[in-house]
């Protein structure tokens, strides 16, 4: 099979538009996360904060493609454009079937869906539902607008999973170039935020309640502390490329993505069990060809939930005990649901390049429960050959995706 390299990232998160942006307040320590006054005004809703994009440029998309495209895809639209960038593609590769496309998000705009049912239930008629509604509406969104804006020609694929999406859809681009069917993949995730994405994980007694006066001080992965998810919202795309292709353009080449692994865990929809989380880590890599002794580093999914967390941990020690250092991004960022793998894959590569691990945020207190890794808590300079990237969904979607620093 073909060896799979990473050569443009691109990232639209709570810190605003590009990579640039991100990686300056990850490496400041900052977060996303704020207090949202829609969020006040949703009767029976809980928590009333979240990561929220702030302005972005979105009129640089003509009209005539932004008028099917909800937030989410202006989102992976712009994301998309620094990765292309960063990678010096040029219209003709992206065009000429050479080049495909996976990206998703976990389901369609939720904002389109209610502005859709405001107009039929008012009534109970359509005359006043535009005809670019539905392609806000349907699954593939991001995919569909990506593809269209884009002039791609080659294969699409739109892989929904939950907060596993963004890692999904990496792995399976990675497969699509490794197994010869695309030269260049971009890829990622994207999700935009809606109070019912906040609803979801409160109803389900998932979400951080307890910190809305001091919103920064939430989500505590790991932390003994912690009291669950802050959603928030984003996207992250990744251009993979062969590595002959990569070297045939002459592209800088930022690291290697040399396994993947997805698996289900049919044990508790909600609940991921360590023995699965470790059983999904070991299939990456092995992929890889990787020893778990090897592994510089893990980048958690960790979201600040009880059990979450807990599992997470127990899986990692089982597999890796103390060895690689370990820290989670959800504290900076929030949950950014389909967005979250690529934007931490994103984080990760950057991390790999810089010589910099990047501790967990609001992680003070480590919960007995999730003794027995390596915790990062303050930043560390160390040199990451090896990095294990995790992340886990509702319905017992498990994905690991293993980077390696790339070396001529």
């Amino acid at each position: 099979m073909r060896r799979v390299v990473i050569t443009g990232m691109g990232a639209i998160s709570p810190f605003g538009e590009g990579v640039q942006l991100l990686m300056e307040a990850l490496t400041a320590g900052k977060s996303g996360i704020q207090q949202l006054e829609e969020l006040t005004k949703i009767k029976g809703l809980h928590p009333t904060i979240a990561g929220k994009v702030p302005r972005y440029e979105f009129k640089s998309i003509p009209r005539k493609h932004r008028r099917t495209m909800s937030a989410m895809s202006i989102f992976a639209i712009l994301a998309a454009n620094e990765a292309i960038a960063q990678a010096e593609l040029t219209p003709e590769t992206i065009t000429n079937g050479s080049c495909g496309l996976s990206v998703s998000s976990t389901i369609g705009s939720v904002q389109a869906l209610q502005s859709f049912f405001e107009k039929f239930l008012d009534g109970m008629s359509i005359e006043a539902i535009k005809s670019t509604e539905f392609f806000k509406i349907m699954n593939h969104s991001c995919a569909s607008n990506l593809a269209q804006y884009l002039g791609i020609t080659g294969r699409v694929i739109a892989p929904s999973a939950a907060c596993s999406t963004g890692c999904q859809t990496i792995g399976l681009a990675a497969e699509a170039i490794a197994f010869g069917k695309q030269d260049i993949m971009l890829c990622g995730g994207a999700d935009e935020l809606h109070p019912l994405t906040v609803g979801t994980f409160d109803i389900i007694q998932a979400a951080s309640t307890e910190y809305n006066d001091t919103p920064t001080a939430t989500p505590r992965p790991f932390d003994k502390d912690r009291d669950g998810i802050v959603c928030s919202e984003g996207s992250g795309i990744l251009v993979l490329e062969s590595l002959e292709s990569a070297q045939a353009r002459g592209a800088t080449i930022i690291a290697e993505l040399t396994g993947f692994s997805s698996t289900s865990d049919p044990v508790n929809p909600a609940s991921p069990s360590p023995e699965a989380i470790a059983k999904c880590m070991k299939l990456a890599l092995e992929n890889a060809a990787v020893a778990p002794e090897d592994v510089d580093y893990v980048n958690a999914h960790a979201t600040g939930t009880e059990l979450g967390d807990a599992a997470e941990s127990a899986a990692i020690a089982s597999l890796m005990s103390d060895g690689p250092m370990v820290s989670s991004l959800k504290g900076h960022l929030g949950h950014t649901m389909a967005a979250s793998g690529a934007l931490e894959i994103i984080a990760t590569a950057s991390m790999m390049k810089n010589g910099l691990v990047i501790p967990t945020r609001n992680l003070l207190d480590i919960a007995p429960e999730c003794q027995g890794i390596r915790h990062i808590q303050t930043p560390v300079r160390a040199k990451i050959r090896t990095a294990l990237k995790n992340n886990f969904a509702l319905g017992g979607i498990n994905t690991s995706i293993v980077l390696r620093s790339y070396d001529d």
